[in-house]
């Protein structure tokens, strides 16, 4: 079997692209297939590949490619979330697409409709240049269900007091994209930019813990989300964001973490409500590596879409799993 293995700027690790033909569809032998390729990979030294994407042509009408992602977690044994999505892992699946032929070969101008099986996303992939194999795409995030904004708050409220081990936060837990928790980065007692990007081991021990408050609360089982951002008010309206990821700190801020900033700063009284001052839809999320730039429509009190560019994504390797055919993998 044919993997690619790709590079989002920004993302904390390569994606794995696995072909979904070659894998069975079921949950139930999904996961002991991959345990034996995640296997392999530590074998041969690719065990910081902690993202896999399975991809093939989409049974979902209007779409191109569906799309499950699989977050492996840390340990001896292979373990996974399969409950979110990773926007930088959605444009390794394309680009790999377009090498694959599943999608026509990418060039400027081309769209690429994404159905991700995980959470119900719809994700239009526009192609804005491609240059020595990297990819540059502007991302446009919509929920096929077009949620009314009062619905992207997992807990019924902008704001929910959460207690931990280290005190109490007032945090907003939202959902688009990826399900996350927002937390004013002054209550954890950072006051500058400079020190939310500059945090060690107190700060990701924190918000580490804060998670962890917000999983108990939402009633779901050990894994990686909600996923985690300490916030702060930049220059001219702009958000800063340090996020947590698996097993250490984001590099920047997740593409559904930029995502959900802004949908949760269209609805009045959450954390990114009150730190940021969106023109327009239009949104600055801050970073240790830079800024993005974010666009959300928000029509008749529901989300319509919201857009992330430029994001930029190059090939890595093409590998040969040896141990695994389709015979295997449905055996698994």
């Amino acid at each position: 079997m044919l993997a690619h293995v790709l590079q989002a700027e920004g993302s904390p690790c390569p994606t794995l692209v696995l072909p979904a033909e070659a894998l069975p569809s079921d949950e139930a032998r999904l996961v002991p297939a991959l345990a034996a390729i995640r296997r392999w990979l530590c074998a041969i030294g690719a065990g910081h590949v902690l993202k896999f994407a399975v991809v093939g042509r989409s049974r979902v009408p209007g779409h191109d490619l569906e799309y499950r992602f699989v977050q492996c977690l840390p340990g001896d044994e292979p373990r996974f979330e399969l409950r979110g999505s990773c926007g930088h892992s959605v444009l390794a699946a394309v680009a790999a697409s377009g090498e694959r032929g599943l999608v026509p070969r990418l060039r400027p101008g081309s769209r690429v409709r994404v159905a991700v099986l995980n959470n119900g996303d719809s994700i239009r992939c526009g192609v804005d240049a491609v240059t020595d194999g990297a990819v540059v795409f502007t991302v446009r995030f919509t929920r096929r269900d077009r949620p009314d904004l009062a619905d992207l708050l997992l807990l019924g409220e902008p704001r929910t007091e959460l207690r931990y081990a280290g005190g109490k936060v007032s945090a907003s837990v939202v959902s688009m994209g990826n399900p996350y928790l927002f937390v004013d980065a002054r209550e954890l007692g950072i006051g500058s930019t400079a020190a939310l990007f500059g945090g060690g081991e107190r700060l990701f021990g924190a918000l580490s813990e804060v998670r962890a408050a917000g999983e108990r609360l939402l009633g779901w089982p050990p894994g990686a989300f909600p996923k985690v951002a300490a916030l702060l008010p930049d220059q001219d309206g702009a958000v800063a964001a340090r996020a947590v990821s698996v097993p250490s700190w984001h590099p920047t801020l997740a593409l559904t973490g930029a995502v959900c900033v802004a949908a949760a700063a269209a609805i009045p009284g959450t954390v990114p409500a009150l730190l940021g001052r969106p023109v327009d839809g239009l949104l600055t999320v801050t970073g240790p590596l830079g800024a993005t730039t974010v666009v959300s429509s928000v029509v008749a009190g529901r989300l319509a879409w919201v857009s992330v560019s430029p994001k930029v994504v190059r090939p890595v390797t093409v590998l040969r799993i040896p141990v695994f055919t389709r015979r295997a993998a449905l055996a698994a």
